[in-house]
């Protein structure tokens, strides 16, 4: 039984859904997104509420049923709120410089690294060390983050590279400690 599939996802006050067929569209104040679902799953609309249904319980159905019941709650929270992901770096010379559209990243090597920002995401730079990625949809904004950090990520011995705010990086003792 899939208790994420089953759950119940309220519409909140300015948030509109519709489902087309197999297109859902949600609008609220901070956009619009769209989702195909999968042909086995049922999405419907009563008062003010998204209910998702399967029709029988193979284990194909049961999977799709809590995947598409989460990504229109994603959907629902992201255009209503959105989502922010920040990123920080750690290191001598690491540095972000966020300029337009593109992002030029000093990481430790003999150039900086620039990024295209993508149009529908919004980047602020903080301080020189910090940016923060926001935008309606998680799934833009958790694989633009993960495309910068990738430039860089930390590493366990000194803990330097670019890593998201708050994240621990488990670190490793030298080699002086191998006696």
């Amino acid at each position: 039984m899939s208790r994420i599939g089953n759950r119940i996802l309220k519409i909140a006050e300015g948030v509109e859904v519709t489902v087309d067929n197999q297109l859902v569209t949600v609008k609220g104040p901070k956009g619009e997104l769209q989702l195909e679902v999968k042909s086995p799953i049922k999405v419907e609309v009563k008062d003010g509420e998204v209910y998702t249904t399967r029709p029988n319980d193979t284990k194909q159905n049961k999977q799709l049923h809590g995947t598409t019941n989460s990504l229109i709650n994603n959907m629902l929270i992201g255009v209503k709120d959105g989502y922010t992901q920040d990123l920080e770096t750690i290191g001598v010379g690491y540095r972000f410089n966020v300029a337009g559209q593109k992002i030029g990243i000093n990481a430790g090597f003999s150039h900086p690294v620039e990024i295209e920002i993508p149009s529908d995401l919004k980047v602020t730079q903080t301080s020189n060390t910090e940016i923060s990625i926001s935008g309606i949809s998680k799934k833009k904004v958790a694989d633009f983050a993960a495309k910068i950090r990738a430039i860089r990520p930390p590493e366990p011995y000194k803990g330097k590279g670019i890593r998201y705010k708050g994240e621990h990086v488990r670190r490793k003792v030298g080699k002086k400690a191998a006696k």
